[in-house]
């Protein structure tokens, strides 16, 4: 019995439309993540961009669990002598680029290195409930119902 590695040929890129609308995202982001990477099919080859197109809709309507919305902080460097800056996450929420929040998840969930920057450029992220990909037709993944805790209770 062979193993079986995948050829640049033989990969097929699906289309999926994700609803992030009341989802927790660190779930949200992991299942993104995996479905990035090509890990949902057969054919997965660990050093070949083998995952899917990912559309995620409505990403200024996530939710972070607990209190993290007030206390969770992303920090960045300017690249100048104390540029070291900081934004909670209800600032980014609330602010013109929502998506980045889901963005940074689903980042850091992925292996660095060249594969990582390639396969990030299959995501593509929107605040609002339209999105320019409707002519490939995109197939609606439900996150919510996978488990009960990818969605917020109450």
């Amino acid at each position: 019995m062979t193993t079986y590695s995948a050829k640049a040929k033989d990969i097929v890129k699906g289309w999926v439309l994700i609803d992030a609308e009341g989802l927790v995202v660190g779930r949200a982001a992991a299942i993104i993540a995996n479905r990035l990477r090509g890990k949902h099919k057969p054919t997965f080859t660990p050093h070949m961009d083998c995952g899917d197109h990912i559309v995620v809709i409505n990403a200024e309507k996530v939710l972070l669990t607990g209190r993290k919305r007030q206390q969770k902080t992303y920090y960045w460097h300017t690249g100048y002598p104390g540029g070291i800056k900081e934004r909670k996450a209800d600032k980014i929420l609330d602010g013109k680029f929502p998506e980045r929040v889901l963005e940074a998840a689903v980042k850091r969930m992925l292996p660095g290195g060249p594969l990582k920057r390639q396969q990030t450029t299959h995501l593509r992220i929107y605040k609002g409930a339209a999105h320019p990909h409707e002519a490939q037709s995109p197939v609606k993944l439900d996150i919510r119902s996978m488990n009960p805790k990818n969605a917020a209770r109450g």
